[in-house]
């Protein structure tokens, strides 16, 4: 059997200025680590030989259809601007129409140099990879958009970080790789063609019923809004949301420094190269906001009387804040059986949450215990749960099953810290053993395992990760 991908590039059909056609560089002896079968018959892909698709995932044989491409865009990064950026190490083959009627990008991450590497070495080594490849499978099976990972593949290759370590390219799909730092490239460069062009594409491909560039800018809030939400109801740090991080589709993107919640910790900071805590867990709300007032401040520009769209543009995203809070609300009223949060309950979640912070409770584990009576367990002072359940369960007695919400709504599984880091040191020396069962177990997040319950504990005082690392 060959390996068939329906491709049907769009981007690739935009202007030069958008993109630089850029082949991926081959590497010496791929290994293919994992194919995502499940996705890629989502994708209408007809899977080939193993050995095929290591060559082709790797960047050695380029599929028919491919028109490989690196996107440029530019993007503030840490609060400052950068006003040239780009795939500095991948290659966008192209795009196919799925069984869903959905469009994606598929994209070799790690796949050498670029016209935009700035120096790098345009590669990947194996942590970073594993690491995307499990927390953006376990995102989607916790329902949080999400890029998606279609296969890892060892190169044979050396990459230097600290030292040396085994080289891999990751095969990353997305709804698309449009950033809000796509759209600030062209914008800070007066460019007002081909930002109205960028607009109009973005527009047809991801919210078609959008009227004009302040309608795009409405429905990415949306999109926006629901995600962060999602993201602090699972626990997630993302770790460097930069405005190239930052997606238009609404997806969760660029997995590097990123790490989950184990104790409750709304100022938890994993990134090592978030030295001031701009993007810790709690911050999360507001980069967002900030994110999108850099879109608007881009997408005036196209307008011939801009200062006429200020204010339409304010109004906008000045309103994003309290859609935060409203998916938020549902997100953690779920998290505590109510299936239709009011505004009063958001003290009550708010004492929870600081009762916890105080008590050195683990997030995940704490709102899952809340279902089957052991959620005190999780307190260093018991009588501090104590205190605040009475009140919680005087909110219940209007819920008809809250147990069956909060199953919904609570995890026992996600993607803890030092599980992925035991997982990546296996891997270095060729043990895929605890990368298989992680994505495994956590394709199944919301289910009891109780095989897998080594996989729910928090970490041990020696396994506690402090910091995470980009991989660049």
């Amino acid at each position: 059997m060959t390996l068939s991908i329906p491709f049907d590039n769009s981007y690739a059909r935009l202007p030069p200025a958008f993109f630089s056609t850029q082949p991926p560089s081959p590497v010496t002896a791929p290994r293919l680590i994992a194919f995502n079968a499940d996705l890629a018959r989502l994708m209408g892909i007809e899977p080939g030989e193993v050995g095929e698709m290591a060559q082709v995932f790797a960047g050695n044989r380029l599929p028919e259809g491919a028109t490989p491409i690196s996107q440029l865009y530019s993007g503030h990064q840490f609060g400052q601007y950068n006003p040239q950026l780009g795939d500095g190490r991948a290659v966008l083959l192209g795009e196919t129409v799925g069984i869903d009627g959905v469009r994606r990008d598929i994209q070799l991450k790690g796949s050498g140099r670029t016209a935009y590497s700035r120096g790098g070495d345009g590669r990947a080594w194996l942590g970073p990879v594993l690491r995307e490849y499990v927390v953006s499978e376990a995102m989607h099976a916790l329902g949080v958009p999400t890029t998606r990972a279609l296969a890892a593949v060892e190169t044979g290759e050396p990459v230097y970080r600290e030292g040396a370590m085994p080289g891999a390219v990751l095969t990353r799909v997305a709804a698309s790789h449009l950033r809000v730092g796509t759209f600030q490239i062209f914008a800070a460069r007066g460019d007002t063609n081909n930002l109205k062009r960028l607009t109009d594409y973005a527009i047809a491909r991801h919210y078609p019923d959008a009227d004009g560039p302040m309608g795009l800018l409405a429905a990415v809030r949306d999109a926006q809004a629901r995600l962060i939400a999602r993201w602090m109801c699972v626990g997630f740090i993302h770790g460097v949301m930069n405005t190239d991080n930052s997606s238009i589709s609404g997806e969760t993107i660029d997995y590097g420094p990123c790490a989950f919640l184990d104790i409750y910790d709304p100022a938890a900071v994993f990134s090592s190269i978030d030295r001031t805590g701009r993007y810790a867990y709690s911050n999360q709300p507001d980069i967002a906001v900030w994110n999108l007032a850099q879109l608007a401040t881009a997408l005036i520009q196209q307008y011939d009387d801009r200062e006429a769209m200020v204010e339409e543009a304010t109004g906008i995203v000045h309103a994003m804040p309290d859609l935060i809070r409203q998916h938020w609300l549902a997100g953690f009223g779920a998290k505590i059986g109510l299936s239709d949060a009011r505004t009063e309950d958001v003290a009550l979640i708010g004492d929870l949450l600081m009762r916890m912070t105080g008590n050195q409770a683990d997030f995940t584990n704490t709102f899952r215990a809340l279902g089957n009576g052991s959620a005190r367990d999780q307190f260093t002072d018991p009588a501090a749960f104590d205190a605040w359940e009475a009140n919680w369960q005087d909110r219940l007695t209007t819920e008809s099953d809250p147990q069956a919400v909060m199953r919904a709504a609570n995890p026992a599984f996600i993607p803890r810290n030092h599980r992925i880091e035991q997982m990546i040191a296996a891997a270095v020396e060729g043990d895929y053993a605890p990368f298989k069962r992680l994505n495994a177990v956590l394709s199944r997040p919301y289910e009891e395992q109780p095989d897998a319950a080594d996989l729910a504990r928090p970490p041990m005082p020696d396994e506690v990760v402090a910091a995470t690392f980009c991989g660049t």
